[in-house]
């Protein structure tokens, strides 16, 4: 199959699958990390159709929307790439991918490495933070019912994967669980640099969103 009708059939077959997905995790959400991740790897050596094909997989079925199951992502999208005749190489590399660009927590060492999933990965970490991040956090604990900010209730930054999935702490925590430690785990060097920007206007969200909060602005 010609590489660019393989993405075009991909493409409709994500928006028609997340077409009732939570905001946060939808097709819009697909199709920017799958425009970061085309910006990224025009500045690195690599297999452009993994980049592509992994970036509008990667969420194909969320863990956190099937009870924490982490099979169904990989198996549909398996099916899928068979259903297109993409040869096996493409597609391992392709499952693996998946199954490994998560971030759960971030305290525990992955289990596959590839130039192609240090792209997909950022492409995907720079969606979960800046403003588009401040948005879909917001958007996701309304989704859970999570309190926005409760001052008695810490952060926790040491989470085991198990743990992070379950947690359920105030929204602005998320800033120091998730979202103020991703610049720091960018794997590419365009990935690095757009991350600065995106974590600087975060730290200006939440100075504000402090004194706001105290009554100070």
């Amino acid at each position: 199959m010609i590489n660019t009708d393989l993405i075009s059939k991909t493409i409709s077959f994500v928006k028609a699958k997340l077409a009732n997905a939570e905001g946060g995790h939808d097709w819009f959400h697909i199709e920017r990390v799958y425009r970061n991740a085309v910006l990224i790897s025009k500045n690195e050596v690599c297999n452009t159709v993994v980049v592509q094909l992994g970036a509008l997989l990667h969420d194909i079925a969320d863990s956190k929307f099937y009870n924490g199951d982490e099979t169904i992502g990989p198996k549909i999208a398996r099916e899928f790439l068979e259903s297109q005749k993409v040869d096996q190489a493409t597609i391992t590399h392709v499952i693996n991918i998946i199954e490994n660009i998560s971030f759960k927590g971030g305290n525990f060492e992955k289990k596959f490495s590839s130039k192609e999933l240090d792209i997909v990965q950022d492409a995907d970490r720079l969606d979960a933070i800046g403003a588009i991040g401040i948005a879909r956090m917001f958007n996701y604990g309304g989704f859970k019912n999570r309190t926005i900010y409760d001052p008695k209730i810490a952060p926790n930054t040491k989470m085991t994967k198990e743990e992070y999935k379950k947690n359920d702490s105030p929204t602005i925590n998320h800033f120091y669980e998730k979202l103020f430690l991703l610049k720091d785990k960018m794997n590419t060097e365009t990935g690095k640099e757009i991350a600065k920007e995106r974590h600087r206007y975060m730290e200006g969200f939440l100075s504000q969103f402090y004194a706001e909060w105290e009554g100070e602005k």
